[in-house]
């Protein structure tokens, strides 16, 4: 059965267990700007951008390192014009003939053609190609992870900066109406010391209340602009040519379906945890690369070719030349220096196994944090929005009172400040619902696995 929380106005948030996520979980929130913006940066983020290009430089590594379990070919051309001196041709040959005779045989000038083919080839016979294939495989895995934790990220980052420009636009105008009010009742308290019925205590008490109202509202003013110049650096342009509509609180609606994932499924939608075990397996690998460099290395080579005068006769039989090569070298002494590598990397595997733990370790807390936060916002709505309600009659009371007379106008406005108030309490209460029903998306992997905008180009990466 799902578990629920009821909110203010008698709607709830229902936790079903197992729910899927969608890829595009931020459209729960029916916005339709806030889903052109997260459009927007997904496209221009030059952070997201960067995290792309970092995932193709591993994918090629990979590629290229895969290269090393094929034999190596190579081919060439050679052709050489040569001259022979005397002396060398007398002493590589007819050294004997030309004492005999008194004098040295002169060769003349000739061509020298070659075209040959070689072929190398390591058979990995102890797996350290194979490790270290395992290892850039494990990488691009990574960056993989990263590519999508970065994806989770923005998105989640630009809901929560639309939910806190939508607060701080609510505070704002809230706290300009109570301003208002204040010089309203700073003026009638100004005209009654005047007429001598209230003394400048009450003056000097009401001015102070005003000055200390209008210093909140700049830090709000300044939230906000700072606010809007993080939206324009997630959606990758410069302030000044960021140009959006206010977000409003009613423009955003709350979720009222969340889920709630198994442990088992947590540990594979988290795209951290999916990092972390993706630098776990690249350290595992990195012990096997250099185990297999402190054993023998086998080489198996060959070349053919023809060596002639001439091009016409170049490849007759009579030219041809080749070899064969097989050799084996072991390391006897390196000063210890492949020893200590590969305790380094034993090392290595240590820690991102410890790594890895208390990242499922923060993973867990995070979802628990996001589920007992959205239990304790509900109930923080619902006592906001409870002495909206409340500030909001007293508020009409005081009006009819005063328009009978029975009550003086100072009170009509302290019961709209304190109405105002109210309202500031209750916008913010509704902001960290919304941001908080955000966090839990994050916390539960945003549902990267369901995209499709991205080729999953490494194994094992959809859970």
């Amino acid at each position: 059965m799902p578990m629920h929380t009821v909110t203010a106005a008698g709607e709830a948030q229902h936790f079903t267990s197992g729910a899927d996520i969608s890829a595009q979980w931020w459209t729960l929130f029916h916005s339709p700007a806030l889903n052109g913006l997260i459009d927007t940066a997904l496209a221009n983020n030059p952070t997201l951008t960067a995290a792309q290009g970092t995932l193709v430089e591993a994918e090629e590594n990979l590629r290229a390192e895969q290269g090393a379990f094929a034999p190596s070919v190579s081919g060439s051309f050679l052709a050489e014009r040569e001259r022979i001196s005397s002396a060398e041709s007398a002493t590589s040959g007819n050294a004997g003939a030309s004492s005999a005779s008194g004098s040295q045989i002169s060769i003349p000038p000739f061509d020298l053609y070659n075209a040959s083919l070689s072929l190398s080839y390591d058979p990995d016979v102890f797996g350290g190609v194979r490790r270290q294939v395992e290892s850039l495989a494990a990488q691009a895995a990574y960056e993989r992870y990263e590519l999508e934790a970065s994806y989770l990220t923005l998105t989640a980052n630009i809901v929560t900066a639309a939910v806190t420009e939508a607060s701080l636009t609510a505070q704002i105008s809230a706290t300009e109406q109570i301003i208002a009010g204040e010089q309203r009742q700073l003026a009638i308290l100004q005209s009654q010391f005047a007429l001598g019925g209230v003394p400048m205590a009450n003056v000097l008490s009401e001015q102070a209340t005003l000055a200390g109202t209008a210093a909140t509202l700049p830090p709000l003013e300044s939230s906000l602009a700072l606010e809007r110049n993080q939206l324009a650096d997630y959606v990758g342009t410069m302030p000044a040519n960021f140009h959006i509509d206010d977000f409003t609180l009613a423009s955003l609606q709350l979720p009222q379906d969340l889920p709630v994932s198994l442990p088992s499924a947590i540990v594979a939608q988290r795209p951290d945890i999916a990092a972390a075990a993706a630098l776990l397996h690249e350290a595992s690998a990195n012990v096997g690369v250099a185990t297999a460099n402190m054993l023998p290395q086998i080489s198996l080579s060959a070349d053919v070719g023809h060596d002639a005068l001439t091009t016409a006769t170049l490849f007759t039989p009579q030219t041809l030349a080749w070899s064969l090569i097989g050799q084996l070298t072991q390391p006897l002494f390196e000063g210890g220096t492949l020893d200590a590598k590969r305790k380094s990397a034993i090392a290595a595997l240590h820690v991102a196994a410890a790594q890895y733990q208390a990242t499922v370790l923060s993973a867990f807390q995070n979802v628990a944090d996001a589920l007992q936060v959205l239990q304790f916002d509900a109930a923080t709505l619902a006592a906001a929005q409870a002495a909206q309600a409340a500030a909001a009659k007293s508020l009409a009371v005081t009006q009819a009172q005063f328009r009978l007379g029975g009550t003086p106008f100072t009170a009509v406005l302290t019961a709209q400040t304190t109405y105002q108030n109210a309202v500031i309490t209750s916008v913010k209460a509704q902001a960290t619902r919304l941001a908080d029903t955000a966090a839990l998306f994050q916390a539960l992997g945003g549902g990267w696995w369901n995209r499709r905008d991205v080729t999953q180009t490494c194994c094992g990466l959809v859970p």
